[in-house]
């Protein structure tokens, strides 16, 4: 029986671990009565789904074998023949786990090379395994467990991209940068403030992914048939146990036509991409020469053909780039969907392709971030530098003066003034400025006005979820307690 870890370490490398597509071999169809003339070859070719599905085969035995089980009970097939089949099952999940076997294209789909290399082990009893269910049923039922398990491991390695920004935050912890809007100075920030940003983003999206997507596939259409129901008296609840689901679905029409699972999936996945692609933009920006608040490894930034000096951050923007192909994945199984009319309809087939392609790039995306981020450098006296410059203090300004009793609206238009007195006179920092200067716009300002400086704008702002030096520890301790908890749990559950 495929464990979790043999489905990790072999669900990709099935598709690929196959031959090239032959010419049709004349085999005969498991549902070829009905024809005269063989497949062509270039429809072979065009509608097999191996190089895809292949990926669901422990997912298919797994349910399989559970769906026999069943059979047996029910007294729908003979007990002896449902234990032949579960046996048979098994040896066929051995040669292909054992890389013995490769799925045959020539044979549709990762149902049929399980159903054919089954008859051909156990004989002609292998066609009941077959009762009471659709490839339309059976499908949809596979899918949905791939996408339970593809979601965790998602979920993990977002977990180690939070990890790897906490190690980055928790190791300059005390490094200022200046915060922006609209891309502008604004005031300065903890660059660890800056990165629980992130980690908040990608928190959120291990939600929408471990949750959100897991509830939407966390229900069982096995035994729903192609789309009426099945005439044998089945026992889904047992089924669905079996295999892990909270339930089975309740209208067997919607059931094998249902890919809302795979739409939260790759939403999920391409909303974490977003957030990657922000993350990769930043770090485009603070490692170019313009801002040079970072210093990339060099294991993890490659040179220019031409130009000895550069260091250019391709990983970042590849990260960036690759994020249209997840957006573009999440358009194409809308697309797919927006025009079908129910039930199932072989358009469904393209489904799994979009959601592997955004699953991957993901996966891929996030395991090279998390390996990345650790690893860089920060100029903490350029990017505090930074900080001070283009008058990130005023809003400081402006809230001394409230707390002197000015009101908000009046202590933003004398600073103003202030500021364009500063940039006036070529003072690049108000703190420069005398305090006859100061007083000239409020009276208000007094000889503590003095002490404005970054440390105190800094701990000004200990309101919760604010940048305060107080407020940033607690989160960065909390923040890491949290993954590795969760993490933990997923290895517990990886292990098992």
């Amino acid at each position: 029986m495929p464990t979790r870890k043999a489905k990790r370490k072999r669900v990709r490398q099935t598709a690929t671990a196959r031959p090239p597509t032959p010419a049709s071999n004349g085999a005969a169809k498991p549902w070829g009565g009905r024809f005269d003339a063989q497949t062509h070859e270039l429809v072979e070719d065009y509608t097999s789904s191996v190089a895809e599905d292949g990926r669901l085969l422990p997912f298919d035995i797994m349910a399989s074998v559970a769906h026999a089980r069943m059979l047996g009970r029910q007294g729908i097939i003979m007990e002896p023949e449902a234990q032949r089949i579960v046996a048979g099952l098994h040896s066929v999940w051995e040669e292909f786990e054992s890389g013995k076997r490769s799925l045959r294209p020539d044979l549709e789909d990762v149902h049929m090379n399980v159903e054919v290399r089954l008859a051909e082990k156990i004989g002609a009893v292998a066609g009941k395994l077959h009762t009471a269910r659709s490839r339309n049923d059976q499908v949809a039922t596979d899918f949905r467990l791939y996408v339970m398990d593809a979601a965790e491991e998602t979920v993990s390695r977002l977990l180690e991209l939070q990890s790897a920004l906490l190690t980055l935050a928790e190791t300059h912890r005390a490094v200022i940068i200046p915060g922006y809007t609209h891309l502008q100075r604004a005031q300065p920030v903890l660059l660890a403030h800056h990165l629980l940003a992130y980690v908040q983003m990608f928190r959120r999206d291990q939600g929408r992914i471990g949750l959100a997507a897991v509830e939407a596939a966390n229900e069982m259409p096995l035994g729903s048939g192609a789309l009426a129901g099945v005439p044998y008296p089945v026992d889904r609840a047992s089924v669905a146990d079996e295999l892990g689901f909270l339930g089975i679905s309740e209208n067997s029409i919607d059931a094998v036509s249902d890919r809302d699972f795979v739409v939260d999936f790759i939403m999920g996945c391409a909303l974490a991409m977003v957030h990657v692609s922000r993350l990769a933009e930043e770090i485009v920006l603070w490692s170019s020469g313009e801002f040079a608040f970072i210093r990339l490894p060099d294991a993890f930034a490659t040179g220019s053909s031409i130009m000895p000096q550069k260091k250019n951050p391709d990983v970042a923007e590849l990260a960036r780039g690759r994020t249209g192909r997840v957006i573009g994945a999440l358009t194409n199984i809308l697309i797919t969907l927006k025009g079908l009319p129910l039930a199932y309809n072989r358009d469904l087939q393209e489904d799994k392709r979009a959601l592997f392609d955004a699953q991957d790039t993901l996966d891929e995306t996030l395991e090279v971030l998390a390996a990345m981020l650790p690893r860089i450098e920060v100029d903490a006296a350029r990017a505090r530098k930074a900080a001070t410059a283009n008058y990130a203090l005023a809003t400081d300004y402006a809230d001394y003066l409230v707390r002197k009793g000015v009101p908000f609206r009046s202590a933003h238009e004398a600073v103003g003034k202030l500021v364009r007195e500063a940039e006036e006179r070529g003072v690049a920092d108000l703190r420069r400025l005398s305090l006859d200067d100061l007083r000239r716009f409020a009276p208000e300002f007094d000889e503590d006005a003095r002490a404005i400086d970054l440390m105190s704008s800094l701990r000004s702002r200990d309101a919760p979820g604010g940048t305060a030096p107080r407020r940033v520890a607690a989160a960065l301790r909390q923040e890491r307690r949290r993954v590795e908890a969760q993490l933990g749990a997923v290895n517990r559950r990886y292990e098992e």
